[in-house]
């Protein structure tokens, strides 16, 4: 027998030695131990050859020795009777070989080319292929139960061979053919009958070894054995080409290959009854390819369909009574060929894209498929031969929806399952009566791929062996109407870059640099340290540049401004660029449009590695409405509510999450998670949380129904905020969430455990958004100077409820798009006045307590709305314009800013806590005047105050601490080199025992127009 090729020769093969496949299930009557993995044993040498001098009667007694029952087997009456059972002619029904059936015996055997125009055959004259002898049960493979004698009345034949010489045959010697085979298992059950029978479990086959998600994705660089990535050309192909692919030129057919149309074979003898050999060979071999009983109408309706719960039951290789059942759906195809070392048998074509056999086989062998379509072929591992890739455990924790690595359970993964690289599919679709999965390597027909359903779990699961990184899938759906949808996957960690919207199969390369920064933001307080947020919309910051060409520019500018950190607008995959990333389809997947996960990765390093933290914005409050992604995904509501009225979001179009059912919830938490350890994220700021929290929020009477206590609260929406927020606390140290809520909602920074006057524990943010200062501020500022005396209180109530929250202070997108103009040009006046008031807002801002944001383009005064399809007006920065000192200046500013505040303790150090701040003039409503006092841990002040009137203020006297005898300028927003006037104090202000706003001593500083200075103890 011609040797197996070398492991590697085909994209899918595991090469010699790999242990046979597992089947069976850990749940019903024993698995016999022929059916689970085993360790893979030497391959045994073969005895020396029979000598042709050998006498019959010894050959004779041999047989009949065989032939003897063992102990526990059946009697030999009835292996006789299922002997000629087995070798009877074609079942009724069943059609003769059809021309490419014929053709496959003049296929040429290793060492030599097939010569089509001058064929040899193998088959004698005069005999009907429809009616081949029949034959006796002996062979190599022949099972150990069922050894029946053969009885010859004539000489040994001479069979033809390719060549057209003729040889002498001889009898299989079980010392010398016989394959290795486990060892049977005393405590196996009964074996499992066709389709269901005996020692079946009705529920999904679970492998007893794994408990949690079998195999973990191949590390860096080694998705397949080599340690590479796999290319596009190498991964193997699940469907017929469009466009049939010839054979290489030149290339001789293996044995085992045997070309397209090769004859069966077992132990490198031909099959009878495949095809390729003729009667006599069917008496010779004394074993033969047998039908298989019928598939059920109903199973076979389902499976061609889409909507089979279990396809793993009806196709793949099974134990049968006399043999092993294989079974292939592989429409379009012209023949399916079982190949494994010593065996090489044609499938018999049951029409609708199946085929079937049984072989008499003692064990289901390591078998690949030969799938033969017109003018190519196909070696593949069969992915039905395998057992479920996802454990017991998983399921368990999807059902319940603690997942919280979700990630790692469902979705496509790349890893290496019973010896054999893949890629699982996995997709939670409760309603569906069946899933399939397609794809690029399927030629976008899920036909041949059903998935199965995993018990009650609503998970429907698929192994593809050979298919790796970079492939593009999605799952048909059959829903239960019966309707079909194509679906991307929800759980995909990568997507086509829109408007493609196939989920790619991925698996992560990239090597973190950022060790001290992570260790580093474990050990620290967000609360009592310095947080300046620059807000970044990626795509449109500087247009064109990918996340790896980001990263050189963004970190660097952002570290020159002083920023702690970056905030993201969302970065996940979304269809439409003008929702700027606030309607995700994507929830797992970074946007394509700026690269690969691996890329952004890379930018999310990059600035670790300068010392700037990440935010980025997810938004679970609401999705879109695609029938492609997340709406109705099995054809029910699933991720949305039941009820019309709860699931549409009055406002966006969209439809809301059922924050009450567990799987849903476990899909966000988990992605919460996802986000903070598998790209480093250091803060989520979640978007639209007022809309989460209220059932009324924009809907009408009637259009809303209340919770189970008659109120307005979304109750379960609650539920779900406080479990993100506590899972993310608590398995990612040093992370910050950030709630943009714009209500009154008590507690939305508290402990979950810590109950509020409205019965409600908190919430469990980090910190929360300053909407109320934000609209307060930007009111007041709006009015003439003249008239900002009759709303002084804007500017002063926030310090009301400053403490009641751990508050940012946000001038946000939000605030500079669809009429609202940018924050420049909010401010009344010519443009020096507008400038000034940029500048002295920016100061007060710093001073204010709680963390500041900032949008860029506001770092330098854009006086243009935002706009994504440009980005900030970057030109304004360009030397040869003639306004560019005014926005040069307004950005040097904001640097100072950043740098003073990082600098200055009692500007950060006690944001939370109300003996940090105190007012010194708060009334100074004529004067548009107001002034306060900060103070570090350690009673160190810094004293901020604001002119908000275009007047200069001489000797303005402000009331000071008694145990500061001088103040010094620190920053003044009026300085030259911002752009201002000038109007600065150069000089030390000694304090003076002259009592004024309520303290011991006081000071008389120069107030420039429209500015705001800080002061310092000298």
């Amino acid at each position: 027998m011609t040797a197996r090729p070398p492991s590697g020769q085909y994209p899918s093969d595991e090469g010699p030695g790999h242990a046979p496949a597992a089947t069976g299930a850990t749940t019903g009557p024993a698995v016999p131990a022929t059916f689970l993995p085993a360790p893979t044993h030497a391959r045994p040498q073969p005895a020396t050859a029979r000598r042709d001098t050998e006498t019959p009667a010894r050959h004779e007694q041999e047989t009949a020795e065989r032939a003897a029952p063992r102990p526990g087997s059946e009697t030999q009456t009835r292996h006789e009777r299922e002997s000629a059972e087995s070798g009877a002619s074609r079942r009724p029904g069943s059609q003769a070989p059809v021309h490419h059936e014929q053709e496959s015996a003049q296929s040429a055997r290793p060492g030599g080319s097939a010569d089509r125009s001058a064929p040899t055959s193998s088959r004698g004259p005069g005999v009907s292929e429809a009616s081949p002898a029949p034959t006796p049960s002996t062979g190599p493979d022949a099972s150990e139960a069922s050894p029946a004698p053969v009885a010859e009345s004539a000489p040994a034949r001479e069979a033809t061979t390719p060549t057209g010489r003729s040889r002498p045959d001889r009898r299989p010697d079980p010392r010398t053919d016989r394959q290795p085979e486990l060892p049977p298992d005393p405590q196996a059950g009964p074996e499992a009958g066709p389709e269901g029978g005996p020692g079946r479990a009705s529920g999904p086959r679970v492998d007893p070894a794994s408990v949690e998600s079998a195999g973990r994705a191949p590390g860096p660089g080694s998705p397949g054995r080599d340690g590479a990535r796999p290319s596009r050309a190498a991964r193997v192909s699940y469907g017929s080409p469009p466009v049939p692919r010839a054979p290489r030129a030149g290339a001789e057919p293996h044995e085992e290959d045997g070309g397209v149309g090769g004859p069966s074979r077992v132990a490198g003898r031909p099959v009878a009854g495949s095809g390729g050999a003729g009667p006599d060979d069917a008496v010779e071999n004394g074993r033969g390819v047998r039908a298989a009983p019928p598939l059920g109408d109903e199973d076979r309706r389902r499976l061609l369909a889409g909507a089979h719960h279990d396809p793993h039951a009806v196709l793949g290789a099974h134990p049968v009574r006399g043999g092993v059942l294989f079974r292939a759906l592989r429409p379009y195809a012209r023949s399916v060929t079982v190949t494994a070392t010593g065996l090489r048998a044609r499938l018999r074509a049951e029409g609708d894209g199946l085929f079937s056999g049984v072989l008499p086989l003692r064990e289901i062998p390591d078998y690949r498929l030969l799938v033969a379509y017109e003018d190519a072929e196909l070696k593949l591992h069969d992915p039905y031969r395998f057992l479920p890739a996802l454990g017991e455990l998983d399921l368990h924790l999807i059902g319940e929806g603690r997942h919280e690595e979700l990630w790692r359970a469902l979705g496509a993964r790349p890893m290496t399952h019973q010896g054999v690289t893949g890629t699982r599919f996995t997709v939670w679709a409760p309603h569906a009566l069946g899933v399939r999965l397609t794809g690029d390597f399927s030629y976008w027909d899920g036909t041949a791929l059903p998935m199965r359903s995993l018990g009650g779990s609503g998970v429907w699961e698929l192994f593809l062996p050979g298919v790796g990184e970079g492939a593009l899938y999605k799952f048909e759906i059959a829903g239960p109407d019966g309707g079909h949808s194509l679906r991307a996957d929800p759980m995909a960690r990568r997507t086509e870059c829109p408007p493609a919207t196939a989920s790619v199969v991925h698996a992560s390369h990239h090597d973190w640099g950022d060790e001290a920064w992570m260790a580093g933001r474990a050990g620290g307080r967000v609360h009592e340290l310095p947080f300046s947020v620059y807000e970044v919309h990626l795509p449109s910051w500087r247009p064109g540049l990918t996340y790896r060409q980001l990263a050189e520019q963004l970190p660097a500018y952002v570290k020159d401004l002083g920023f702690t950190h970056v905030e993201l607008m969302p970065v996940a995959e979304h269809p439409f660029g003008g929702s700027w990333g606030y309607q995700v389809t994507g929830f797992y997947a970074p946007t394509a449009r700026l690269g690969t996960p691996d890329d952004f990765k890379y930018l999310v390093d990059a600035l670790h590695r300068a010392g700037i933290g990440v935010i980025v914005d997810w938004v679970p409050a609401h999705f879109p409405k695609d029938a492609w992604a997340l709406a109705e995904f099995d054809g029910r509501p699933l991720y949305e509510p039941a009820d019309p009225l709860r699931a549409a979001h009055p406002d966006w179009g969209t439809l809301e999450f059922d924050y009450g059912r567990p799987e849903v919830r476990n899909f966000l938490v988990a992605n919460a998670v996802y986000w903070c350890e598998e790209f480093h994220i250091d803060g989520l700021r979640v978007d639209a949380v007022a809309s989460m929290l209220y059932l009324d929020y924009s809907r009408e009477p009637g259009q809303w129904t209340p919770n189970a206590h008659g109120g307005r609260e979304n109750l379960d929406a609650v539920a779900f905020l406080q479990e993100m927020n506590a899972t993310v606390y608590r398995r990612c140290p040093g992370v910050v969430t950030i709630a943009e809520e714009s209500t009154a909602w008590d507690g939305v920074t508290r402990a979950t455990h810590h109950v509020g006057p409205s019965g409600f524990g908190g919430l469990g943010f980090g910190l929360k958004w300053n909407m109320g200062w934000m609209h307060d501020s930007l009111a007041y500022l709006g009015h003439e100077p003249v008239h900002r005396a009759y709303h002084h209180h804007e500017m002063t109530f926030s310090m009301v409820y400053a403490y009641s929250e751990n508050y940012v202070l946000p001038i946000s997108h939000d605030e500079v798009v669809h009429g609202k103009r940018a924050l420049v040009s909010k401010m009344p006046g010519d443009w020096w006045q507008r400038r000034a008031t940029h500048r002295a807002y920016l100061g007060f801002m710093w001073a204010h307590p709680g963390k500041q944001l900032l949008f860029m383009g506001q770092e330098f005064a854009q006086g243009a709305e935002w706009s994504e399809a440009h980005g900030p007006d970057w030109w304004l920065l360009d030397p040869s314009y003639s306004a560019e000192p005014d926005h040069r200046g307004v950005r040097d500013l904001v640097r100072d800013l950043n740098r003073a505040y990082a600098a200055t303790p009692a500007l950060w150090q006690r944001d939370t806590d109300p003996e940090g701040f105190s007012w010194i003039e708060g009334d100074a409503r004529e004067d548009n005047v107001f002034a306060f006092l900060r103070h570090d841990a350690e009673g160190s002040p810094l004293l901020a105050v604001s002119n908000f009137s275009p007047v200069v203020r001489q000797e303005y006297r402000v009331g000071t601490p008694e145990a500061v005898p001088v103040w010094r300028e620190v920053l003044n927003t009026d300085d030259r080199r911002y752009g201002g006037g000038g109007v600065v104090n150069a000089e030390p202000l000694k304090a003076e025992p002259t009592g004024w706003h309520g303290r011991p001593a006081s000071i008389l500083p120069v107030l420039p127009p429209l500015g705001t200075i800080w002061l310092r103890p000298a």
